[in-house]
């Protein structure tokens, strides 16, 4: 009996290691990235702070100037986040952007823009795709919480398959890759940038409602600097490589929703969006092809 309860006792022990095991290595998958491992500041370095030990980056905007920063290295496909708290004060022309972009006039892009509003009223997050230099397939949505609050995940899923806009996990947006009946799809490698700008020429009401400069400094915060992707060296040709099944992003898993992300992102869709390109039919009489292929 004795030799028993040692046994179990023994038996228990090992399988609280296991669990202590597995864990700490997906701790291991979620340990702090100082912003300088991945990333530098591109523009306005005297408004940009650096808090936390390098775990977290201010941006700040007033009337002289905004700021961005960018990753050090351009990718083709991977699995890209960050965790960002917006501007918290009457925000109406303020512009918060984290995107994938590549250069030149025919580029390829990846956007989250945060459309400050008046305070009280609800920010919107406008996102759109551009492939080989066309753009103009803006989705707007008002989200489910308040983004001045507290930080939340936003993250972009690329691969040859699918491109997928996530908010703290749940899809909001998917764009299929329907290169074989003519719709372009973003190939070329891309850089993640990130960006706090006066944009009320445009963003607020079409540009009626004009940025509040009595309430700046306006303050983003962002956290997250980790990145999955695969990085491409310049004039590298190793473009295809980054396809490869071994990366987790291009496995078969991530070629398509599951059926819960199909019914959560039909729920967002339902619910929060409040534009859709696809929909406007004075912009577009006939509905671009990509949208009849979702």
């Amino acid at each position: 009996m004795e030799m028993q309860y040692f046994s179990l006792q023994l038996c228990l022990l090992s399988s609280i290691f296991f669990l202590l095991g597995c864990c700490s290595l997906f701790a291991n998958t979620t340990d702090i990235v100082r912003f300088d491992e991945n990333y530098e500041i591109t523009w306005g370095s005297d408004h940009v702070l650096s808090l936390n030990q390098g775990s977290e980056i201010q941006l700040s905007m007033d009337i002289s100037s905004g700021a961005g920063f960018g990753s050090k290295l351009s990718y083709v496909s991977g699995f890209f986040h960050l965790r960002i708290k917006l501007p918290n004060k009457d925000s109406a022309g303020v512009v918060t952007a984290f995107y994938l972009t590549s250069k030149g006039k025919r580029h390829d892009e990846l956007d989250f823009e945060f459309l400050g509003n008046r305070e009280g009223k609800p920010i919107s997050l406008q996102t759109n795709v551009f492939a080989d230099g066309v753009g103009n397939r803006e989705q707007r949505f008002l989200l489910w919480f308040d983004p001045t609050a507290d930080f939340h995940d936003y993250q972009i899923l690329w691969n040859q398959h699918q491109i997928v806009f996530y908010v703290d996990d749940i899809p909001i947006r998917v764009f299929k890759n329907n290169d074989d009946i003519g719709v372009g799809y973003p190939s070329q490698p891309m850089k993640i940038e990130v960006s706090l700008w006066d944009g009320d020429s445009w963003a607020t009401d079409g540009g009626r409602t004009k940025t509040n400069w009595s309430m700046a400094p306006f303050k983003a915060h962002f956290q997250g600097f980790d990145i999955s992707g695969c990085p491409i060296i310049q004039n590298s040709s190793n473009i295809q490589q980054c396809y490869s099944p071994n990366y987790w992003w291009n496995s078969e898993k991530y070629w398509k929703l599951d059926s819960k992300q199909q019914g959560e992102l039909q729920n967002v869709r339902k619910e929060y969006m409040n534009y859709d390109y696809c929909s406007d039919r004075p912009r577009y009489p006939v509905p671009p092809p990509e949208c009849l292929h979702q």
